[in-house]
C-alpha cells in the first residue's frame, strides 16, 4: 500500500493543470517502482472522494465525450467491448467533431477546468479494508478490472492498493 502522504493529492477546488503539477511532482520521487498514473482528490475534510487517472484528464480534453457516457461514472467500458469495430469508432469521431481542434487547443481549454468536474468516484468495489487479505484485494482487482484500490481503515481512506505492486509481490515471491 502506498500512503496517501507519499500519493498525490489535490482538494477538490483544485484545476486540471494543477492536479498534473501534483502528479509530476509525486513522480519525481525516485524511490517509486511504478510512476503514479492517478492523483487523489479530496474535500474540506480531508476526506478522500474521488480520483483523476490518464483516462479521465484525456476525456476531459474533449467535452463531447460526456454524450457517450452519460455521467463521469459510467464510461469505462469501452464501446468496443459492445462489439463496435474501428470503422463504427471513426465514423463517431466525424460525426461529432471530436479532436476537431489541436491538442494544444483543447489542453489550452481544459487547463483550468475544476477537478471535481472531471474526477472519477469510486465505487465501493474499489475500496479494501486495511485489515483484508491480499486474496481479497487480488478477487477485486481481477473480477472489477481495476488498477488500483483504495485501502480503508476505519472508514477513512489511509491509502492506495495499485494491481502493479500487487503483480510485483507476487513476481518477487515466485522467483
Amino acid at each position: 500500500m502506498i500512503t496517501l502522504s507519499d500519493y498525490a493529492t489535490v482538494p477538490e477546488t483544485e484545476t486540471l493543470a494543477g492536479a498534473i503539477r501534483a502528479l509530476k511532482q509525486s513522480n519525481e520521487d525516485k524511490h517509486l517502482h511504478h510512476k503514479h498514473r492517478a492523483v487523489l482528490v479530496y474535500d474540506t475534510d480531508h476526506h478522500v472522494i474521488g480520483k483523476v487517472g490518464i483516462r479521465e484528464i484525456l476525456k476531459a480534453l474533449e467535452p463531447k465525450y460526456r454524450r457517450f457516457a452519460g455521467t463521469n461514472q459510467d464510461g469505462n467500458v469501452g464501446l468496443a467491448h459492445f462489439g463496435f469495430n474501428q470503422d463504427f469508432l471513426h465514423s463517431l469521431v466525424d460525426e461529432h467533431s471530436l479532436w476537431h481542434e489541436s491538442m494544444e487547443t483543447l489542453v489550452a481549454k481544459t487547463a483550468g477546468v475544476s477537478i471535481k468536474e472531471i474526477m472519477y468516484t469510486p465505487s465501493k468495489g474499489e475500496y479494501v479494508n486495511i485489515d483484508a487479505p491480499v486474496s481479497e484485494a487480488v478477487h477485486q482487482f481481477i473480477l472489477g478490472c481495476h488498477q488500483s484500490l483504495l485501502v480503508v481503515d476505519k472508514g477513512r481512506v489511509t491509502g492506495i492498493l495499485r494491481l502493479a505492486d500487487v503483480f510485483d509481490m507476487v513476481c518477487e515471491i515466485m522467483i
